[in-house]
């Protein structure tokens, strides 16, 4: 299966940089996996498309400050991005400067602060700062938004690039999805009778590397944090006994919860994953899924043309471009309800 099965040309003006005045106010594109059907509607009318005893999965991951700015004590300027915290001092994150740090060398925070570099691994370097890490990253540090939103953060962004029920701190990109709800939405679930559960997937700045294989079975996934625990499989049990639904709330809410059923049995779940899902690959748990819009030939439009299908998926987007929906983080969304025949590229053609 081909990487490039899943490019897409997408016009620049149709990504969002910056969020609407209203986190509900973005759109919905409806897809009906098993018809291919496609409807246009608003973010509200997602109420219309649920059913009572239905269970939503969010993600309830809290954004971190992580980007930093500062200069190595030697001289240089240093943009640092923290891709997890490991405890309460000490970080793994990308190190950008003419030259990379060396151990034991210091990097000065602006704003106030200090690190040490400690080692490498691989990519990512090991930093000690001088002081709690959370704390001085509330303090002095930048909202990590994405590539593509080529802008300085903001004020704004501080409350914006993160869900109303964020709770766990420790991502450094948004679980976008959710982005979507506030709390007059969240309410209006309860009031039909949606059951609602949390997970926590720390989503990591990996999910915005592209895919740099040609096929997809070669590309070797990054690795993340999640927590699946036994209220989140007691709320999934009590679901499929009443014959509702379980619908996930982005893609990292999926991810998690079929990192837990990798067997093929919902169990309590917490540690690192890597799972990759891409057509082919099957779903032991999430019926429907809420998503945005995703970049070309990524893991993530991967996942969605796994649980959509290939084609489906694909016809939707090119729908989406036609109408003038909104891409990326703060872009419009997607209603997905799973398609069991799903096809890859290789059948579709």
């Amino acid at each position: 299966m081909l990487v490039s099965d899943f490019s897409f040309d997408l016009p620049d003006e149709l990504i969002a940089r910056h969020p609407l005045a209203e986190r509900r106010a973005s759109r919905l594109l409806v897809l009906d996996g098993p018809t291919g059907q496609l409807a246009h509607r608003g973010f509200a009318d997602l109420l219309d498309y649920l059913r009572p005893g239905d269970l939503m999965v969010f993600n309830n991951t809290r954004v971190i400050p992580a980007r930093l700015y500062g200069q190595k004590a030697s001289g240089g300027r240093v943009e640092v991005l923290v891709e997890r915290v490991l405890d309460e001092h000490r970080v793994l994150a990308h190190v950008r400067s003419s030259k990379s740090p060396k151990p034991g060398s210091e990097i000065l925070i602006d704003g106030g602060g200090a690190a040490a570099m400690l080692a490498r691994h691989d990519a990512l370097f090991e930093l000690e700062f001088s002081e709690p890490v959370l704390p001085l990253l509330e303090r002095v540090g930048h909202m990590p938004l994405p590539p593509y939103i080529d802008r300085p953060d903001d004020t704004a962004d501080r409350e914006r690039y993160q869900t109303v029920y964020a709770e766990r701190a420790g991502a450094v990109a948004a679980p976008t999805a959710g982005l979507h709800f506030d709390a007059a939405l969240l309410e209006a679930l309860r009031g039909k009778g949606i059951e609602t559960a949390f997970v926590t997937l720390h989503v990591g700045a990996g999910t915005f590397q592209p895919v740099r294989v040609d096929r997809i079975e070669e590309h070797q996934m990054h690795r993340e944090w999640l927590e699946v625990d036994q209220a989140v499989v007691d709320a999934v049990l009590a679901c499929r006994a009443r014959g509702g639904r379980v619908i996930a709330v982005g893609t990292t809410s999926v991810r998690s919860l079929e990192s837990a059923a990798r067997d093929g049995r919902l169990a309590p779940f917490s540690g690192d994953t890597d799972i990759f899902i891409y057509p082919g690959k099957p779903f032991h748990v999430v019926d429907a899924l809420v998503t945005n819009f995703h970049l070309p030939e990524s893991t993530l439009l991967m996942l969605v043309s796994a649980f959509a299908g290939y084609r489906e998926t694909m016809a939707a987007y090119a729908e989406a471009i036609a109408s003038g929906y909104r891409f990326f983080s703060y872009g419009d969304a997607m209603f997905i309800t799973r398609n069991p025949a799903a096809r890859g590229p290789e059948d579709s053609r």
